[in-house]
């Protein structure tokens, strides 16, 4: 079919919906075909703003009759740039934000587009948490299906893990719902397998009593301590209750922040208890262990704290990222760790090492597809840079300070953190790097059940 066919089958299409429809041609499309990572900047041919399930089913069956490939975004915050697609079609959820809560019932209902800012804040009216990642402009979709790693994750789990149901427009055009009671396999293989399924039109979390201030800080560390600092962490993490906690960056800080302009090591903690009393106590060991150069520790607003490091990943950047799970921090890990924030040269480049434990590790593995639940520490290795001058030497730091860390690392790897890019492996050797070999077969049992022909492709795909 010929491009002004599929033009005019589209206008078609955008007088049939309720959301909209945008083409090359339309006022907002050079706005609309954009996404966080500008590594990634592709021309779609048709772009779909769905308001309700039934626009996304009829976007869907429009590109599969017109052999276009589809790409769905929710908050379009994918490092490796699978919200977009070249001479295809993006379902895009920017008109699907809406959150409802439930407080008796301690449910948050959210629609696809939604951001985690979107989330929170409907939340915390209510004086209620969603367990959900650290950067407030991300979308919740995208988190969840990959798993969700933030500043809950010790006291309640991984996104994924309160998770409730999902809505799921899949290949043929059904629609379904998947929970533990309806399609329980589906639901499992949501729950860590990414986009490979369906495109998901509605989350229902539960939710947990937190806030509206929370007990959280940053312990700041300058070069010359940053490995006494490491160590120390290790020996405080090693005895934490859940209620705690912690992110170790390693990061050049904004202007604004007036820490310099060199490379900082921060600890940052936050506690889910409601006796902060405690939680001072925990730290002090920490205090006494590593002395601090400059410390910020006080109540503050659950939202506030959520949005804290958005400035570090603005819209637009170029961005690269690699990650891996370590069993433990031991010398060898610390060492790479600290040559890797040596060799940080670029602004916003970075490093984050989570906690993980506490309620994750005590979810059995098999029960989602999420990766290596035993993991001690989850590592984030963060490439970001402004110009594509820096392409070549930005993916070179990450790939690097990967390989270097290599032999302390544990099973697998986090979709949501792992990037994609010219000289990178394949599908399958990525999936199974990501899943091994048994929750794979799992997988792929499903993809080839809920998506035989590979619809859904534009995400660290799950082959069939």
């Amino acid at each position: 079919m010929r491009d002004g066919d599929v033009m005019e089958a589209a206008r078609e299409l955008g007088a049939k919906i309720s959301g909209e429809v945008l083409l090359p041609v339309d006022d907002g499309y050079e706005e609309g075909r954009t996404v966080w990572n500008a590594m990634h900047d592709r021309r779609p041919a048709v772009i779909v703003r769905p308001r309700a399930t039934g626009d996304v089913v009829a976007a869907l069956a429009f590109a599969l009759a017109h052999e276009l490939p589809v790409a769905v975004r929710g908050g379009g915050h994918s490092v490796a740039g699978h919200g977009t697609v070249e001479g295809g079609l993006v379902i895009d959820h920017a008109m699907m934000r809406n959150v409802d809560v439930d407080p008796e019932r301690r449910i948050v209902r959210a629609e696809p587009g939604a951001t985690l800012a979107d989330v929170d804040r409907a939340s915390q009216t209510h004086g209620l948490a969603v367990p959900i990642g650290v950067i407030s402009a991300t979308g919740i979709a995208g988190l969840t299906l990959g798993g969700g790693v933030g500043w809950l994750t010790r006291a309640y789990g991984l996104t994924i893990d309160s998770l409730v149901a999902a809505e799921v427009v899949t290949a043929d055009g059904s629609v379904v719902r998947a929970s533990m009671d309806d399609e329980p396999d589906l639901f499992w293989g949501l729950r860590g397998g990414g986009g490979n399924f369906g495109v998901v039109t509605s989350l229902e979390f539960r939710a947990y009593p937190l806030g509206p201030a929370v007990y959280a800080g940053n312990l700041i560390y300058h070069r010359p301590k940053w490995t006494d600092a490491l160590r120390a962490y290790r020996d405080w993490t090693a005895e934490l209750p859940d209620e705690m906690s912690s992110i170790v960056s390693f990061l050049v800080p904004p202007a604004g922040w007036e820490l310099g302009s060199e490379t900082v090591m921060i600890i940052g903690f936050a506690w889910a208890g409601n006796d902060a009393a405690r939680a001072e106590v925990l730290v002090s060991p920490l205090r006494a262990a590593a002395a601090v150069d400059v410390e910020v520790v006080e109540p503050t607003p659950w939202v506030s704290w959520q949005s804290a490091a958005d400035e570090l990943f603005p819209k637009g950047v170029r961005a690269y990222w690699k990650n891996l799970s370590l069993e433990t921090l031991d010398d060898g890990a610390i060492d790479a760790l600290v040559r890797a924030a040596d060799g940080m040269a670029p602004r916003s480049t970075g490093v984050d090492i989570h906690h993980m434990g506490g309620a994750v590790a005590r979810i059995p593995e098999e029960t989602t597809a999420f990766p290596n639940r035993s993991a001690a520490y989850w590592v984030n290795l963060y490439g970001i840079w402004e110009s594509p001058d820096g392409d070549d030497d930005g993916r070179a730091w990450a790939s690097g300070a990967y390989d270097a860390l290599r032999p302390s690392a544990g099973a697998g790897e986090y979709v949501n953190f792992t990037g994609s890019g010219p000289g990178d492996a394949d599908a399958a050797a990525v999936a199974l790097g990501a899943y091994g070999s048994a929750k794979l077969a799992r997988l792929r049992d499903l993809k080839r059940r809920w998506d035989p022909d590979n619809v859904f492709r534009l995400n660290h795909n799950i082959e069939p």
